[in-house]
């Protein structure tokens, strides 16, 4: 599908980038220098909506503490949508809409995105050729740029056909989770554990993560079972589970893809069951009953491993975000991925002063040349295949619909 897209390509987009500053409209100049866009591509509507809300709010407060501004250049910020209301979450029209209107866009500097990491999947062909650099906030699929444990055949080359990289990351990617995944069941006892998936880039690749990390810590994992979306229930894989001595459930996917049915059906065949899942499912949509999301009595079973921490756990950089965020916004309690997308933003326009030209190409350089970075996250490098040097996990609870933050995760190998 990807590849049947029209797209820019690589040399056109990028002669397009350099002649922007003398474009007709006068886009290009401001304040005596040039003038550049950063995009961004998050589902705004559905269950991540929370989320991704308070990430737009955090892109926007890193420009606005900026000026508008990194070193000598100007900066313009579009925030777009690449789920629909009828879905309720991301889909590959919306999202190849997104990346191609970055890529046509002479000022593109920097786009981020995507949320989901199937979107990405989508997206980051179409900037590849294009010569546009892909920051995401959130993304955690290993299959997008490496071929280590939980890729598919043919990932991560197929997401590039330019033959260079120009997708990076700041949250630890799936190799991460699922050995945190995997070291809170083995410390929580589990002893036979029920894994499904949904099947997507992030649900089966996670999945894959899991089990290579279970394996390594003597866990027993005794089905790994791509489930239907479109299911009405899962009672029988749930008994079938049950009848096979399960004693704890670990989901691979994100809500949208029927997981509230999911867990009330194995909640049900398996009363004391430990329940656990990922970052996909750690959503209003998923915990808050009000949102549609679990019951109570299934939501205090549920364990959630997420890339973000309480504030308190983040460097003082990070608190002090949480502290302008709250001010800013009158929110007293954030989403915690809200400093995924303030970083983000803070990334790009580094990258964007670092470059000296905010030409695409020389930011993706730049980018990949981040070393040691003081950021609100903690100090990191981005590695040579576009991946964080961040490992820790937050382990999370449910009380009252909410998440609550109960510890760090440091992942056993």
């Amino acid at each position: 599908m990807v590849r049947a897209i029209a797209v820019v390509p690589l040399v056109l987009a990028l002669a397009l980038a350099a002649c922007g500053e003398d474009g007709p409209s006068g886009e290009g100049e401001q304040q005596g220098g040039r003038t550049v866009k950063v995009y961004s591509s998050l589902p705004l509507q559905g269950a991540q909506r929370p989320q991704t809300t308070d990430m737009v709010k955090g892109i926007e407060l890193a420009l606005e503490q900026a000026g508008n501004r990194a070193g000598d250049i100007t900066v313009e910020y579009e925030s777009l949508d690449d789920s629909t209301a009828q879905a309720g979450a991301w889909t590959p029209e919306a999202t190849t809409a997104n990346a191609r209107k970055a890529a046509q866009d002479d000022a593109t500097a920097v786009y981020i995105g995507e949320f989901n990491s199937g979107a990405s999947a989508v997206s980051i062909p179409i900037l590849n050729e294009a010569g546009i650099p892909q920051i995401s906030p959130a993304n955690t699929a290993v299959g997008l740029t490496s071929d280590e444990p939980g890729a598919a055949p043919g990932e991560p080359d197929k997401y590039y056909p330019s033959g260079q990289r120009n997708y990076v990351r700041i949250v630890p990617k799936d190799t991460i989770q699922g050995a945190a995944l995997a070291t809170v069941m083995k410390e929580d006892g589990c002893t036979q554990v029920q894994m499904t998936n949904d099947k997507e880039v992030y649900g089966a690749g996670l999945a894959d993560n899991i089990q290579t990390a279970a394996d390594e810590q003597g866990l027993e994992i005794i089905a790994n079972d791509a489930i239907d979306r479109n299911a009405p229930n899962y009672r029988s894989l749930a008994q079938k589970a049950a009848g096979a001595g399960a004693d704890c459930f670990v989901y691979a996917g994100i809500t949208a893809n029927n997981a509230v049915q999911l867990y009330k059906d194995f909640s049900a065949a398996i009363p004391d069951a430990k329940l656990y899942g990922p970052d996909g499912v750690a959503e209003a949509g998923f915990v808050d009953p009000d949102e549609g999301g679990l019951p109570a009595d299934v939501a205090q079973k549920v364990h959630l491993t997420v890339a973000t921490l309480s504030p308190d756990d983040y460097p003082p950089e990070g608190q002090e975000f949480f502290e302008q965020f709250r001010e800013k916004y009158d929110e007293p309690n954030p989403n915690p991925y809200a400093i995924y997308g303030y970083e983000a933003m803070r990334l790009a326009l580094d990258a964007i002063e670092r470059s000296q030209t905010g030409e695409p190409q020389d930011v993706i350089a730049a980018l990949f040349d981040t070393e040691d970075r003081p950021s609100v996250l903690g100090t990191y490098s981005i590695d040579e295949n576009g991946d964080t040097t961040l490992t820790d996990y937050g382990l999370y609870t449910v009380e009252d619909g909410e998440l609550v933050f109960d510890r760090t995760i440091k992942a056993a190998g």
